[in-house]
């Protein structure tokens, strides 16, 4: 059994009952029901139909994000989150970058190791040497002046924990914004690069070794395993090539607003959907969600 969810992004509700019913009708599904009025339903399905990518290609066009999973032990207990253009919507080090003067240089380096183009400690440790000199005071500006939430980040965190969870950052990028991202949010434990610094200006150096795809994929199974649990109960969620193995060793893997390599290696895909979408895939209905 399989669970097939509908859903779009709750500013902008498109979902109409007609679509979920047709969908129902075509694939032989049970009943459907809506977890949120106009943004999210699911029903039930013997099985998987041949055709399932040709529809969510048809579902993309309306705005809509079609995914499919097994029924069983869908609701987990374990996040584990990227940071970068994933919790929050924007790249911190391109952010610094900007104020360093060499943004386009480094933003077009982010987004090459991204999207799996190049080595993500290399590409790294090359962007750090960029920011050579900057005031350590800058982090400080950044946050407070270029850094914003995704949409649906902490009602996620806070419903989670709610019913037994335990959520976790872990992010190539830096300490500096990962401990406050953290705070804000609710996780309960964060993991993040350290930016070196002397004499109050960055070194253009971060300390090794650098969490990357290895790291993240070690810190989904330490943490697991000291809480008592398996990969199988976590739900991870990011965007770039350095996420993809924790994608894919935890039980739900979801590539939301992904660079194009890591949607294609993701079976669940959301474009249109904000970080609530995790609740939804979870069977999560609206009146379900933990105000923060």
């Amino acid at each position: 059994m399989h669970i097939v969810t509908l859903l779009c992004n709750p500013a902008t509700p498109v979902l109409e009952p007609a679509t979920v019913e047709a969908l129902r009708n075509a694939w032989g599904g049970d009943t459907a029901h809506w977890l949120a009025q106009g943004v999210a339903a699911e029903f039930p399905v013997a099985t998987l139909p041949d055709n399932f990518w040709q529809v969510w290609e048809e579902m993309q066009a309306l705005s809509i994000d079609l995914a499919a999973q097994p029924a069983k032990g869908r609701r987990k207990r374990l996040l584990i989150a990227d940071m970068d253009s994933t919790m929050i919507g924007q790249e911190c080090i391109d952010e610094l970058a900007d104020e360093a003067g060499v943004g386009p240089r480094v933003a077009e380096i982010t987004a090459r190791a991204m999207n799996g183009e190049l080595g993500f400690e290399g590409a790294l440790r090359e962007r750090v040497r960029l920011l050579k000199g900057l005031p350590v005071s800058v982090i400080d500006k950044v946050l407070s002046e270029r850094i914003t939430y995704t949409p649906g980040g902490a009602t996620l965190i806070a419903t989670m924990k709610a019913h037994g969870g335990y959520a976790l950052l872990v992010s190539g990028g830096f300490t500096h914004f990962a401990a406050q991202v953290a705070e804000d949010l609710g996780f309960d434990e964060y993991r993040a690069n350290t930016l070196l610094t002397e004499d109050g200006v960055l070194t253009g150096k971060v300390s090794e070794p650098i969490l990357g795809l290895d790291a993240k994929v070690a810190t989904l199974r330490e943490v697991a395993a000291r809480l008592g649990l398996t990969p199988a109960e976590a739900i991870a969620v990011g965007d770039g090539a350095n996420d993809l193995g924790m994608l894919n060793l935890a039980g739900t893997g979801v590539a939301l607003h992904a660079k194009p390599t890591v949607a294609a290696q993701s079976d669940l895909r959301i474009n249109h959907g904000d970080l609530s979408a995790l609740l939804y895939l979870q069977g999560y209905s609206q009146q379900e969600f933990s105000v923060p």
